[in-house]
């Protein structure tokens, strides 16, 4: 990744660390592709004191070979060390230096008593020194097992923990080009998310169908594989999970919408979910009013707008795109553009609320459903308003039915111990502007406000 973005907060924690007259040791995981070895590269870039150890899938001999030779650039004295990590890392730690253990659950793998290894480390030699051990892995289950769950040997040694997760909308932009409209910004958005790995690797200077012909749909493209690969990468048997993630795209949400959807008994589905929640891929969404671990009423959503893209648009149907071509885009693709896109376009109107009333002070934000009744965004404030919104994301204008029925689903909703009648202010979130009518109300009623996707990408 050539284009470093962001990540201001991460970067003054590492060099919080390597400033640190105390021994730090430092976990860095997160799912791929979200930029963990730049960050630290970053972080490190006017330092000569650093080792950076990228492992490999390989011995741990070679591995220790690996190591030696690397770290030889900096400290020619460790070729004189014995050849195992607790001599090596201590040595290291010894002169003050940092280390980085880049895709550490491969080290893991290699040998699997490592974790104890640098406990011992740990607690007898490297917390007295000055130096820092950074230990970095996509792996987020084995990352958890080996440093985070309380049976690990590393378990409460931790000086520092970042859990890198995508950027956020405003970051993002970096990578748009500066003549983008906030439509192709919010499309964009809707396709490729947070992901520096995404955005940075496809060219946004091309038109959006170039792109998703190009790099995504093509067998050739540089993200036509990736989805497919991160799954291979975490998952063993990966087959029933791609149905699941097939099933969620498409729109079965519900856990009995899924299991009916991949032909599995319904009691078997959460395993499955489960370790699809803790991959970072899905997660389990439940009404605004509700308390996720009680709630009965939770849909499953896909976190990463490239894997919803390819599970909706690509997987299975490779050999058509290749036959169409471009011509793919625009005759399959562009029509059902706007609704797809539409649940990234509502969360961005929940994260720009704050912002967009900044009278308000909101203790929540979400969304809310039950029944027939559904709302796109709700935001619960100190002083006990209510500030509900729809979200049109379509070629037309809002129109007075779009307000209405948010009056109507509003009404049902029950946020207070009392229920009891609460102000509600109502936002409308459009795209393609608003009838006469909307218009009109608006400026009649102070409860009502009306915002465009430029006000909209302005204020995430």
């Amino acid at each position: 990744m050539s284009h470093f973005v962001d990540r201001e907060d991460e970067l003054s924690r590492l060099r919080g660390c390597y400033e640190s007259d105390d021994g730090e040791m430092v976990v860095i995981f997160g799912r791929r592709r979200l930029g963990k070895t730049q960050l630290v590269q970053h972080s490190l870039s006017d330092r000569d004191d650093a080792v950076v150890y990228q492992a490999t899938e390989t011995t741990s001999q070679i591995q220790l070979d690996e190591f030696v030779d690397v770290a030889s650039e900096t400290f020619p004295g460790i070729t004189q060390i014995k050849q195992d990590w607790e001599a090596l890392l201590g040595y290291i730690g010894d002169q003050d230096g940092v280390v980085v253990l880049d895709e550490f659950p491969y080290l893991i793998d290699a040998d699997e008593s490592l974790p104890s290894v640098i406990q011992r480390l740990w607690d007898q030699r490297l917390q007295h020194t000055s130096g820092t051990l950074i230990l970095v892995g996509s792996s987020i289950s084995m990352m958890e097992e080996a440093t985070l769950l309380g049976n690990s040997p590393l378990y409460g040694r931790f000086t520092e923990k970042i859990d890198l997760r995508p950027l956020n909308f405003a970051a993002a932009q970096e990578f748009v080009p500066d003549d983008y409209t906030p439509e192709e910004q919010i499309f964009t958005w809707g396709i490729f998310g947070g992901v520096p790995y995404y955005l940075d690797g496809v060219d946004l200077d091309q038109h959006l169908r170039t792109v998703l012909a190009e790099e995504v749909l093509s067998q050739k493209g540089y993200l036509h594989n990736e989805p497919e690969y991160v799954l291979r990468t975490e998952l063993t048997n990966p087959n029933r999970y791609f149905a699941i993630l097939t099933a969620i795209a498409a729109g079965k949400t519900t856990s009995n919408e899924i299991a009916q959807a991949v032909g599995i008994d319904g009691k078997q589905i959460s395993t499955y979910t489960q370790k699809l929640e803790r991959l970072r891929l899905i997660e389990r969404e439940v009404p605004i009013t509700e308390e996720k671990a009680k709630s009965r009423r939770g849909r499953y959503r896909l976190l990463d707008p490239l894997f919803r893209f390819w599970f909706r648009f690509v997987y299975g149907k490779e050999d058509r795109y290749e036959r169409l071509g471009e011509d793919a885009v625009e005759a399959i693709i562009e029509p059902e553009l706007p609704n797809f896109v539409s649940p990234e376009f509502e969360t961005l109107c929940q994260d720009a609320l704050p912002n967009l009333y900044p009278e308000q002070t909101f203790l929540d934000i979400g969304r809310w459903w039950y029944k027939e009744h559904e709302v796109d965004v709700v935001g619960f404030t100190t002083d006990g308003t209510m500030v509900v919104g729809e979200c049109k994301f379509t070629n037309a204008p809002l129109d007075y039915g779009a307000l209405a029925s948010l009056e109507d689903h509003a009404a049902e909703i029950r946020w207070t111990p009392d229920n009891g009648e609460k102000e509600k202010k109502y936002a409308l979130f459009t795209r393609n502007g608003a009838t006469l009518s909307v218009q009109e109300a608006v400026s009649e009623r102070d409860d009502v406000r009306l915002f465009d996707l430029d006000a909209i990408v302005r204020h995430v």
